[in-house]
């Protein structure tokens, strides 16, 4: 039996979605103006919320730009904890990622995604994002294992590779501008396997 996350609350889904507008919102002002044009209080008064309210959801505006690929990121890690306890971990983690990119992006992801290529200082927030996920998705590994990733490499190990292989459908993805992401993410999900974690 699965004893992973528990359902999200209204209070959380309520939070969940200011911070998603917040993030549209700064990457509409930044695809407009410029990053670096784009001050926290524009951010704030566009959302309609002041900039202390801002503060309590992102530490800066760069943060706020990357802040939906943040979510969908956050996503995967709920994903993979409502997975069968059972179920293998490669393909717990394959049906996981395919799960999160079953949809096609929008317009707003794409250009999310390409900014955050072009501008160093969305790249390094991205890269901090992208750590702290990692972390989780091995908390999660190391749940379903039985293991600690405090003092055990595999879960942190297959975290890694787990976002790796993300980044590598994703960029591929973008370079060609064709086909379908999500046909990509299939793609790349099996060309590697993750076996499953000894706990001896």
């Amino acid at each position: 039996m699965n004893t992973g996350s528990p359902p999200i609350g209204l209070r959380e889904r309520k939070k969940r979605a200011l911070r998603a507008k917040l993030s549209d919102v700064a990457l509409r002002l930044a695809l407009e103006r410029g990053v670096s044009h784009v001050r926290i209080e524009d951010i704030a008064a566009e959302a309609d919320v002041s900039p202390r309210t801002f503060n309590n959801y992102f530490p800066s505006k760069e943060a706020a730009i990357v802040g939906s690929a943040t979510i969908r990121a956050e996503q995967l890690c709920e994903i993979l904890s409502s997975q069968p306890d059972g179920l293998a971990l490669h393909d717990a983690l394959r049906s996981t990622v395919i799960a999160l990119f079953e949809e096609e992006p929008d317009r707003d992801w794409i250009a999310r995604a390409r900014l955050i290529r072009a501008e160093p200082s969305l790249f390094a927030e991205a890269a901090k994002a992208d750590r702290s996920i990692e972390q989780e998705i091995a908390s999660e590994i190391g749940r379903r294992a039985g293991v600690d990733p405090a003092t055990h490499l595999a879960p942190r190990l297959v975290a890694a590779v787990v976002i790796a292989a993300i980044h590598a459908a994703v960029e591929l993805w973008l370079d060609r501008d064709e086909g379908s992401l999500s046909d990509m993410v299939r793609q790349v999900m099996t060309q590697f396997r993750v076996e499953d974690i000894a706990t001896d």
